[in-house]
């Protein structure tokens, strides 16, 4: 599909975490967007201190058929142009992008359940993958493994329970790399997960999205397995932005 330039409105900001945002933006011109679940968008940013452009790309996290409306999720990077810049938009506020693009997408493949495993804001083009597979009329068996750090960096939890309850083949499991006491749930980095509860890797394809050591160390172990296909984008440093 041909890349675009779009204009484009904040229509809502939602503060998921105390360094993590969602952003919603209503297109303008043209009104909709034509992409595939897991790709991104770029914007265009002049550099602090030099004024050179740069281009970020951010993956969009919301699914296709909704078409007028993208979601955006990303960190707070200190000091960094991408974050800053869609950090300091308010409600009301145009910007413009270009897009789509990617070669991270959701494949169809009905024969083929699905693993999706991110680390971070890594979940972004994941959440555009399932919302995306939740609304097939075949829905294919999928499960989730996300790795964050503590307690404080969770959410999109409730919506992910939402999830489960309503579609029957869809399993997610949240795993703290360092859990404060209390915590319920799974411990360690989404290896363990990989390991423990993936006993064939028959029909199974695998999206893989998050930091550079998660994606080497998970497609490693799951090589050992025997697993094919394998599709990963990797994030700079979980800011919400895939690696060119």
């Amino acid at each position: 599909m041909p890349i675009e330039t779009f204009t484009a409105q904040v229509e809502a900001i939602k503060d998921l975490t105390h360094d993590v945002r969602q952003l919603d933006l209503r297109l303008i011109e043209p009104k909709t967007i034509t992409f595939k679940p897991g790709q991104f968008i770029s914007f265009e940013i002049p550099h602090p201190q030099t004024g050179h452009v740069m281009t970020r790309p951010y993956s969009i996290a919301s699914q296709p058929s909704r078409s007028d409306v993208i979601t955006l999720l990303f960190n707070l990077v200190p000091g960094g142009p991408g974050s800053t810049y869609l950090f300091n938009l308010k409600e009301g506020d145009k910007a413009h992008f270009k897009g789509p693009a990617g070669n991270f997408y959701l494949r169809d493949d009905p024969n083929r359940e699905l693993l999706f495993i991110a680390s971070g804001t890594g979940i972004a083009p994941i959440r555009s993958m399932m919302l995306a597979n939740a609304e097939r009329h075949d829905t294919r068996p999928a499960t989730l493994f996300w790795g964050l750090r503590n307690q404080r960096d969770l959410y999109y939890q409730e919506e992910l329970a939402e999830s489960t309850k309503r579609t029957s083949t869809f399993t997610a499991f949240t795993t703290l790399s360092r859990p404060e006491p209390g915590w319920p749930g799974s411990s360690g980095r989404v290896l363990r997960l990989i390991e423990e509860r993936i006993a064939s890797v028959k029909n199974l394809a695998v999206y893989l999205c998050g930091n550079s050591a998660m994606i080497a160390d998970a497609t490693a172990l799951l090589r050992k397995k025997d697993l094919s296909p394998i599709y990963r984008e990797k994030y700079y440093d979980d800011t919400g932005s895939p690696e060119d």
